[in-house]
């Protein structure tokens, strides 16, 4: 029996929501990645792959325009997959044998109870590339471009942003639009190849809900090639000043990566995001671990600016010295950065943290305590950044509304 039959022979896994899809899906990949004996192995599968999927979507079209469009698409899939050769090959160690669908067939993507996709990550599992070895960006694209497609960009936000934050593979963003784009291509063979099992007789409507289809994807693709200014977000702030809320905002407004300090810091004490809250160690948060965590928010603003990805740092910022590492990560790119103070009265701040500690189960004494000694260590911005500087009172209503707003008109 075939790997694909012995699939198919399987009962339906439980049905995934995005919540309950990212942490299996990041430790499948964590645990199935291995070493090939040839580095060359994955740009030379993503160069056959991308062949593949243009060679048999040709053959499915009909129109002048859109095989002018694909040769396009192929010609700027070509120059990307050698422009990025190097970093294929440095992420050899992490190549999958099979994609996750393959070993997770008879799932489903839902969200509040409506059914999206068939096999959660909508990959292909009959067509090209979802055996390995493969890079875990196709997975991850795979899904995007599912939820993208069905115009659920807020979801897809979301699953980008939750697949870093739990992975911690932010040089993966780098890889995504060409992954993307042949993810793309692969859709549109599926839907014209609709048309084409339904057998010769005309079909007007079936025509054209399978060219609609394939040029929704070609959209798709096209957007994903755009050279793009990302902006970096720096968000400043005290503990209780609500600036991890709403920048959590920012993921579905505008699509940005949230790169948080707490989530970094623990990465770096071998901790895993996602494990139960329990008392940090000490040293967590020396002089020395904070500048070793900030160097680390720093290179990981770099790998997603130059993904072309909006940025959004979710920490403290306290020290000058701390904000201007992270702001010549746009500005060394010529990129927009924006400094956000997020503000609340004192009485509002402490309310916060008595709150947050009772739902933690820590002192509250304790948390009182770090709160007085981060508003000391707070240094007042320089007339270089108050030139990119907005302040953001958080107790005000329409505060996510106004942050957004602000943010684009700035990029503007």
């Amino acid at each position: 029996m075939s790997q694909r039959q012995s699939h198919d022979t399987l009962p339906r896994e439980s049905d995934f929501d995005l919540a309950s899809l990212l942490p299996p899906l990041c430790a499948w990949h964590a645990e199935h990645g291995h070493d090939t004996d040839d580095a060359s192995r994955s740009p030379r599968a993503i160069r056959e792959r991308m062949q593949a999927e243009v060679q048999a979507l040709e053959s499915l079209m009909n129109g002048d325009e859109d095989r002018l469009r694909l040769s396009d698409l192929a010609r700027w899939l070509e120059e990307n997959i050698t422009r990025l050769d190097p970093l294929l090959r440095s992420r050899n160690p992490l190549l999958l044998p099979e994609s996750w669908a393959r070993a997770h067939s008879r799932s489903r993507f839902l969200d509040e109870g409506r059914a999206l996709m068939a096999n959660a990550i909508d990959r292909d599992l009959d067509g090209f590339g979802a055996e390995g070895p493969l890079d875990p960006a196709a997975d991850v694209a795979s899904l995007l471009v599912g939820l993208e497609v069905r115009d659920e960009t807020r979801l897809a936000h979301q699953a980008l942003d939750g697949y870093l934050r739990i992975s911690g593979d932010y040089a993966l963003t780098r890889l995504l639009s060409v992954f993307r784009v042949i993810e793309c291509l692969s859709g549109a063979r599926r839907a014209l190849r609709r048309r084409e099992e339904a057998g010769d007789d005309e079909q007007p409507a079936l025509l054209a809900e399978t060219m609609g289809a394939c040029r929704r994807y070609l959209d798709l693709a096209e957007r994903h090639t755009e050279f793009r200014f990302p902006p970096l977000v720096i968000g400043i702030g005290v503990a209780g000043s609500g600036k991890s809320r709403f920048t959590r905002t920012l993921v579905s407004r505008l699509g940005a990566i949230r790169v948080c300090s707490d989530v970094e810091r623990r990465r770096l004490h071998g901790i895993h995001p996602q494990a139960e809250k329990t008392r940090l160690p000490v040293d967590m948060f020396s002089e020395a671990a904070t500048e070793k965590t900030y160097q680390r928010l720093a290179k990981c603003a770099g790998s997603l600016l130059d993904a072309g990805l909006p940025v959004c740092i979710d920490g403290t910022c306290l020290k000058r010295e701390q904000r201007d590492l992270l702001r010549h990560q746009a500005e060394g790119r010529g990129l927009p950065v924006l400094l956000i103070s997020f503000e609340a009265d004192e009485a509002t701040l402490e309310r916060r943290i008595v709150k947050r500690a009772a739902r933690l189960d820590v002192p509250v004494e304790e948390s009182l305590a770090i709160l007085a000694r981060q508003r000391e260590a707070f240094e007042d911005f320089t007339d270089e950044e108050r030139r990119l500087l907005i302040r953001l009172d958080t107790t005000a209503d329409n505060a996510a509304e106004t942050l957004a707003g602000l943010i684009q008109e700035h990029v503007r």
